[in-house]
């Protein structure tokens, strides 16, 4: 197989485009951009009945969580913060059950920004609601060095520290099982997850590659999609 099927996790929002003003799956597009010149295709996920995130991810090669609003706290049993965002009830409930079915069936996945807080939730972690610094002004990315750790994933992947596009004011707290630290910014924000490689690929990244123009990350997940669907047959 050349071109794995990579699903990523979308928006649903109220969007306008010419006469139009209607309910609609977004997605930025430095996402799909991204998964196709990594090689992948790029099917777009927009929420769904929790229940059916087993058979969507069955049908996939590869997971790409998005980012997007802030974690419901109620997920990981806090108090919302005040300058923590609006719930998006039905958006955690399907990304949640996505990541499980990955994690069961063993699908490669990738987090990304919010997919990485999403994954430690996942596992039983808990959030900082809010910090400063990791982000520009209202819709523009800032750019801040992250320090790979050394035999991990992602110290295989990218092997030295790397300057990232960055946009969020929430990050890890209590790690979630079997999670492991794979990447830290100067001020000792966890930057990147990933779970043992017994487990199969699972990657979660707090920047934003889709913002950018490096691609290891990407290439890491589509080649360990590749790599499956050529197994399975």
């Amino acid at each position: 197989m050349s071109q794995p099927l990579i699903g990523i996790s979308t928006y649903l929002e109220e969007a306008r485009w010419g006469v139009w003003t209607l309910p609609a799956a977004l997605l930025p597009a430095g996402y799909p951009r991204l998964v196709q010149r990594s090689g992948g295709l790029a099917a777009l996920l927009p929420p769904d009945d929790p229940a059916a995130a087993a058979a969507a991810v069955a049908r996939l090669d590869g997971l790409v969580i998005a980012g997007g609003p802030d974690v419901a706290p109620a997920r990981y049993g806090a108090e919302p913060h005040p300058l923590t965002g609006p719930p998006a009830a039905k958006r955690d409930a399907w990304e949640l059950a996505l990541i499980e079915a990955a994690l069961t069936g063993g699908v490669p996945l990738l987090g990304i920004c919010r997919g990485l807080q999403l994954l430690n939730v996942a596992l039983g972690g808990t959030l900082v609601q809010h910090l400063d610094d990791h982000a520009g002004p209202p819709g523009v990315f800032a750019r801040h060095t992250v320090e790979p750790v050394a035999g991990t994933l992602l110290g295989a992947t990218l092997p030295e520290p790397v300057s990232v596009p960055t946009y969020h004011h929430q990050a890890v707290d209590r790690l979630g099982r079997g999670l492991r630290v794979s990447a830290y910014a100067a001020d000792g924000t966890v930057e990147a997850l990933e779970l043992p490689a017994a487990r199969g690929f699972t990657l979660a990244v707090q920047w934003h590659p889709e913002a950018g123009t490096d691609t290891r990350v990407m290439d890491a997940l589509v080649a360990a999609a590749r790599d499956r669907a050529c197994a399975a047959g």
